[in-house]
């Protein structure tokens, strides 16, 4: 897995002070896309155990509220292997800070068997976010005053109420 950019003080990507990290590759190609340059798996830096202890060791900083994970796209099937570690180890090293992750494929398709975003780890993966804005950035619904979105049709996902009502329901 590549990356194009960890940001060490993010905040525009999720609530509080932020350690974002923009995987690359992304199959969704929305139009007018903010960074089409991580469309390509290759683009940037190869992911390394030295960049996981680094971005564990941003979270570690008292005024960081949480990890941002988006892209490209998070959840292409290689990137969520590629990324399921990290989540993992926010969770057992910095259990106090939040993990967002910003997807163009809807919760929806998460999933759904047979959809080219799910894979043997997809729940896995979804259980380890607490807060999914999902949905394809779409230009003719941008508005610059939504807040931690870009166009009305994106949803921020709460994913503990949202495991609550899916609980519920079985």
């Amino acid at each position: 897995m590549h990356y194009g950019k960890i940001r060490d003080c993010d905040i525009a990507n999720g609530k509080g002070v932020r350690v974002s990290l923009f995987v690359s590759g992304c199959r969704n190609h929305c139009k007018n896309c903010f960074q089409p340059e991580t469309w390509n798996f290759d683009y940037g830096t190869l992911y390394t155990e030295e960049t996981e202890e680094y971005i564990i060791q941003l979270l570690s900083k008292p005024y960081i509220q949480g990890l941002t994970i988006l892209g490209g796209e998070p959840f292409e099937p290689e990137n969520q292997r590629g990324l399921i570690r990290l989540l993992q180890r926010v969770k057992f090293d910095c259990p106090e800070k939040d993990i967002w992750c910003y997807t163009g494929y809807t919760l929806e398709q998460a999933l759904t068997d047979g959809s080219s975003c799910r894979c043997e780890i997809t729940d896995a993966f979804l259980s380890m976010i607490d807060t999914l804005v999902d949905g394809r950035f779409v230009e003719e619904l941008k508005d610059i005053a939504l807040e931690f979105r870009g166009s009305s049709n994106q949803r921020i996902i709460s994913m503990k109420e949202w495991r609550k009502q899916h609980v519920q329901k079985e």
